[in-house]
C-alpha cells in the first residue's frame, strides 16, 4: 500500500474498534474483549499507584531543593561562580518537577480544573506552536468540524496532549511525512460501548492525530502508555509523553485508541464526553502582589526537611508558625493554643491519619481556621467536601515561594462577602 492511500485509510473515520485491534478485521468474543479490558486495566491500575507513589515523595524532596535555591538566589553577596552553580541546580530541579507532573498525570493523581472548552480553538491556538515544533520537513494539517461540541476539560492538559501526540508523530518520521489533527461530533452506540476504550454509550466529541511514519506492531502497542517505555535511542526521550496523554485523558473522563500497522503509519483517537453548556473564554492574566502578615499558622507535614522550609517562608514574611509532622500532635498544639488559629497548612497524605481528617477533627474546635492542603497529588476522596462555613484550598508540591504565600494570604482574606474568591475544589 502506498504512502498516501495509507495517510488517507487513517484520517478517514474508522469503525470504532477496541485498543491495538483493526475493529474491520479482527472478531473477539466479547468475554475474551472483558478479560483482555480487565487485564490492562489492572496493570495500567498497578503502575499508576507506582508512579504516583514515586511522584508524590519525588515532590517533596524537589520542593526542599528548588525552596532553598529561591533564598540563595535572592542573596545579593554570593560569589558570580556560586550563583551560577545554584541557577544549575535549580534548573535540574525544575526539570525534575516537571517529570514528576508527567507521572502524576499518567497516574491520574494530578489536580485538574476543568472548564467547559471549545477543542477547536485549542487547536487553532497551537497550530503555530505545533508547527514551529515539527520542522520544514513535515506537514501539519487539520480538519476541524463545525459546530464541534464543548468537553469538560482542563485547558493546558489538553494542549499537553496535542503536544506529546504531535511530538510522537513527529519522531516516528525521521525523512518527514504528514500529520493530521481531526475533530468530531460522534455517537457511541451500545454495540460499541462494549469494546475497549469505551465504557458508556454517549455523545462524545473526538480527537484525532495521524501520522504516515515507522507505524508500530502490535508488541509495541502493548506498551506504548507504560511510563519509560520508548522505542527512542537512548538520550532521545524520557518515555512518558505517551504514558502522559494516557493519564490526562483518564482523568478528564475521556478514552483513547489507537490504531497502527509497521511502516503504515499511526492514529491515535481521543473521545471526550460532550457537553451542552458554552465554552468558556479563559480571563486576561492579573497581577498579584506578594504580602506576608501578622496571623497565626498551624503547619503540619511529616516531610521534616520541607516543613522547616515552609515554616521559614512564613515567618520571613511575619506569619507566627506552629509546626508539626504528626497530626494528632497538631490537634494537641491547636488545643492548646490561646489565641486565634485563622490557617492551617497541612500535607494531605501522612501517617497516623490524613489531612483531611485532621481538618475534619480540628473543624469541630476550631470551625473558623480555613484550611491549606498541599501535596504532591491529590485524590477526589481524600479531601472531604467543605463544611458549611469552612473554607479551603489547594497547593500543589513543589510550589514557589510566591505560590505560596498567594494562596496564604488569599486563604486569610476570603470572606462569605467577597464575591470573586469563591471556595476551591481541587
Amino acid at each position: 500500500m502506498d504512502p498516501e492511500t495509507t495517510y488517507r485509510r487513517l484520517i478517514e473515520p474508522l469503525p470504532e474498534g477496541i485498543l491495538n485491534l483493526d475493529p474491520q478485521t479482527d472478531a473477539i468474543p466479547d468475554a475474551e474483549l472483558s478479560e483482555q479490558r480487565l487485564r490492562q486495566t489492572q496493570k495500567m491500575e498497578a503502575v499508576g499507584q507506582l508512579a504516583g507513589g514515586l511522584a508524590h515523595d519525588f515532590n517533596n524532596l524537589l520542593g526542599v531543593i528548588l525552596g532553598y535555591c529561591e533564598i540563595l538566589e535572592e542573596q545579593r553577596d554570593l560569589p558570580g561562580p556560586t550563583r551560577k552553580m545554584i541557577l544549575e541546580i535549580h534548573n535540574a530541579g525544575t526539570s525534575a518537577k516537571n517529570l514528576t507532573q508527567r507521572l502524576l498525570a499518567f497516574s491520574r493523581r494530578q489536580v485538574l480544573e476543568p472548564v467547559a472548552l471549545d477543542l477547536n480553538e485549542t487547536v487553532r491556538r497551537m497550530e503555530i506552536m505545533l508547527n514551529r515544533l515539527i520542522g520544514d520537513d513535515v506537514v501539519l494539517t487539520s480538519a476541524l468540524c463545525p459546530n464541534l461540541g464543548t468537553i469538560n476539560a482542563n485547558p493546558s492538559q489538553v494542549e499537553q496532549v496535542l503536544m506529546n501526540l504531535t511530538i510522537n508523530a513527529r519522531d516516528a518520521m525521521p525523512t518527514g511525512g504528514k500529520i493530521s489533527i481531526a475533530t468530531a461530533n460522534v455517537e457511541i452506540d451500545e454495540v460499541h460501548a462494549r469494546q475497549p476504550p469505551f465504557a458508556t454509550p454517549g455523545q462524545y466529541v473526538r480527537l484525532t492525530v495521524s501520522d504516515t511514519g515507522l507505524g508500530m506492531d502490535a508488541e509495541t502497542q502493548s506498551h506504548i502508555f507504560e511510563p519509560f517505555f520508548s522505542t527512542k535511542a537512548p538520550g532521545r526521550g524520557t518515555g512518558l509523553g505517551l504514558s502522559t496523554v494516557f493519564g490526562i485523558v483518564n482523568q478528564s473522563g475521556g478514552s483513547i485508541a489507537v490504531y497502527s500497522e509497521p511502516n503504515l503509519g499511526t492514529t491515535f483517537k481521543i473521545y471526550f464526553q460532550r457537553h451542552g453548556e458554552s465554552a468558556l473564554t479563559a480571563p486576561p492574566p492579573t497581577e498579584k502582589s506578594v504580602r506576608g502578615g501578622r496571623e497565626t499558622i498551624l503547619l503540619v507535614d511529616d516531610a521534616a526537611a520541607l516543613r522547616r522550609l515552609t515554616r521559614r517562608l512564613l515567618q520571613d514574611c511575619g506569619y507566627t508558625v506552629l509546626e508539626s509532622g504528626d497530626p494528632a500532635e497538631a490537634l494537641r498544639i491547636a488545643a492548646e493554643y490561646p489565641g486565634k488559629l485563622p490557617l492551617m497548612i497541612t500535607d494531605v497524605v501522612m501517617p497516623g491519619f490524613s489531612g483531611s481528617v485532621l481538618a475534619e477533627k480540628l473543624a469541630t474546635t476550631r470551625p473558623e481556621t480555613k484550611v491549606l492542603y498541599a501535596s504532591g497529588y491529590t485524590d477526589e476522596a481524600v479531601i472531604p467536601l467543605p463544611r458549611p462555613g469552612q473554607h479551603y484550598a489547594f497547593l500543589e508540591k513543589p510550589f514557589t515561594r510566591e505560590a505560596l504565600l498567594l494562596k496564604v494570604r488569599e486563604l486569610l482574606d476570603w470572606s462569605p462577602q467577597i464575591s470573586h474568591l469563591q471556595p476551591n475544589r481541587p
